[in-house]
């Protein structure tokens, strides 16, 4: 709740100076996306990046080197079958509304930022 306040307040302060926000990781469950609607409001768009269960692992891997490889390995698909448990539902949530949009993140971290601008670029058009 005071997350979310604090957003707000951000927000609200920064309104007249720009055509929207850009909040990333949030919301992370379905509850998160209600409570972020009744206090500020629905969003314009959401961005999905969407990409493999491997994809994922790899990059996650790579996030810490320094820990042991099988820890970080079960960790890792822990966190993975976690995403999916919590965004699974929020992502149907978003495709009912017609406000999520799916962008490939499959590529570099260059290919996936110029597909997500040319993707707020279009809706901002």
């Amino acid at each position: 709740g005071i997350v979310l306040e604090l957003l707000k307040e951000a927000m609200v302060s920064k309104l007249g100076d720009t055509k929207g926000f850009l909040v990333d990781g949030y919301p992370q469950e379905l509850r998160d996306a209600e409570e972020f609607e009744s206090k500020i409001g629905e969003p314009k768009l959401v961005l999905c990046l969407d990409c493999s269960a491997e994809t994922m692992s790899s990059r996650l891997l790579m996030r810490n080197p320094s820990s042991q490889n099988s820890d970080k390995a079960e960790t890792t698909e822990e966190r993975i079958e976690s995403y999916y448990q919590a965004s699974k539902p929020l992502i149907a949530y978003y495709e009912s509304k017609t406000q999520l949009c799916k962008v490939d993140a499959e590529g570099t971290q260059e290919d996936v930022f110029l597909e997500i601008c040319k993707t707020i670029d279009s809706f901002l058009k």
